[in-house]
C-alpha cells in the first residue's frame, strides 16, 4: 500500500483530473462557472487541494530581442481536504470571478488570437500535478464593445492584438500584462498616424480606455508615439454617442505633440462624460518599439464595425496551432 501511495504521488496509478467549464464566453469580471472531475487512482489518496491558475501566453521585450512565455494571472482554491477512494469518482463544482482586466480574446464572435488558458493544478500527498487545462474564452464588457463598435464604424480596421508583459505607466493597472488591440487608421488620420493601439484597464467604477498612436513623421521631423487615457462608466453604454466620443479621442491623441519623457503632462475635460489625460507607456518597456501581429490575428473591419471576419484562411489556421501548441505543450514555460 505505501508503495502504491509513492506511485500515486508521482503519477503512476495517481487520481485524474478533468476541468470542465460552463460552455460560452465569460465577460471581464463575471464568474467563471464548472467543474472539476477527479477519478480515484489505484489507491486511496487524499486531495490536499484543488486550484485553479488563470494563464496568458503573453509577449516580452528584453535586450535580446522579444520572447513569449506563459504568465499566471490569478489562482483560485476550489476544493480540497478529503480523502479520494481508490477508484471512486468525485466532482467539485466551483464559481470563480474573473479579475476585471483580463484580456478580451474574441468579438462578435470572431477570435482575436489572444490564448488564454485555465490550468488546474491537483496537490496530492505532498506532490503537485498540473493535470489539466482548458481553454478560456472571454467576450467584452459592453463598454469595451461600444468603444471597438465606433472605431469600426469611423473607419479604422483591426489588424491584431497581443499581450504585452509590462505596466502602463500612471495608471492603476493590476495584473503584469495588459492587452493591444492594433487598429489601421481611418483615411481621416491615415496622413496624421500609422497605427492606433487601443488597451482597456476595466475595474468595478468602469474603465480607462489608454490610446497610443505612432504618428507620421514629416519631411523634417521623425515620428514618434503618443497617448493618452480616458476614463467612461459601465453605465448607460446604450444612450452615449460613442461615434462622437470616440473620434474626440483620436482628435485629441493625434493632434497632441507629444515628447518621450513626460508623465501626464496635460489633462482635458471630454466634452462626452469622461476625462482624458496624457501619458507615456511603458514602465517595463517599448520605448518606441511597434509591436508586429505576434500571437495575434489579423481581422478585417466590416462596414458595420469591427464584427468581422479573419483574413484569409492560412491566418486563421495559424491562429489554431498557436492556440493548439499552447494547450498541448506551454506549462513548461511560465516564468
Amino acid at each position: 500500500m505505501v508503495f502504491k501511495r509513492l506511485l500515486g504521488s508521482l503519477g503512476v496509478g495517481g487520481p485524474t483530473v478533468d476541468t470542465v467549464l460552463a460552455p460560452g464566453a465569460v465577460r471581464p469580471g463575471g464568474a467563471l462557472t464548472g467543474q472539476v472531475h477527479l477519478k480515484g487512482g489505484s489507491a486511496d489518496f487524499d486531495i490536499e487541494h484543488i486550484t485553479l491558475e488563470l494563464v496568458a501566453r503573453v509577449e516580452a521585450e528584453h535586450e535580446d530581442g522579444e520572447s513569449e512565455g506563459v504568465a499566471v494571472f490569478e489562482r483560485f482554491t476550489v476544493g480540497g481536504g478529503f480523502r479520494l477512494a481508490e477508484g471512486a469518482e468525485h466532482s467539485v463544482p466551483f464559481s470563480v470571478t474573473l479579475p476585471w482586466e483580463t484580456p478580451i480574446t474574441e468579438l462578435y464572435g470572431q477570435a482575436l488570437g489572444i490564448v488564454l488558458g485555465v490550468r488546474t493544478e491537483l496537490a496530492v500527498a505532498g506532490a503537485k500535478d498540473k493535470g489539466d487545462l482548458d481553454q478560456l474564452n472571454v467576450a467584452p464588457l459592453p463598454v469595451q464593445e461600444a468603444v471597438l463598435e465606433a472605431f469600426g464604424s469611423l473607419g479604422f480596421g483591426f489588424r491584431s492584438a497581443d499581450l504585452e508583459y509590462g505596466h502602463i505607466g500612471g495608471t492603476g493597472q493590476q495584473l503584469p500584462f495588459y492587452q493591444e488591440i492594433e487598429l489601421t487608421p481611418s483615411p481621416a488620420y491615415a496622413h496624421q498616424v500609422n497605427e492606433i493601439e487601443v488597451s482597456f484597464l476595466a475595474h468595478p467604477g468602469g474603465m480607462d480606455v489608454v490610446l497610443e498612436a505612432d504618428k507620421r513623421g514629416g519631411f523634417l521631423t521623425p515620428g514618434h508615439d503618443a497617448l493618452t487615457r480616458f476614463t467612461v462608466s459601465h453605465d448607460g453604454v446604450a444612450h452615449q454617442d460613442w461615434n462622437g466620443t470616440v473620434d474626440a479621442w483620436v482628435r485629441q491623441l493625434v493632434e497632441h505633440r507629444a515628447s518621450y519623457g513626460s508623465h501626464a503632462a496635460y489633462g482635458h475635460g471630454d466634452p462626452y462624460g469622461g476625462h482624458g489625460g496624457h501619458e507615456y507607456k511603458h514602465d517595463e518597456h517599448h520605448d518606441g518599439h511597434r509591436s508586429g501581429p505576434g500571437m495575434g490575428t489579423a481581422v478585417a473591419a466590416g462596414a458595420a464595425g469591427l464584427a468581422v471576419g479573419v483574413v484569409g484562411g492560412m491566418v486563421a489556421a495559424e491562429v489554431v496551432d498557436e492556440v493548439g501548441d499552447f494547450f498541448e505543450g506551454d506549462e513548461d514555460e511560465e516564468g
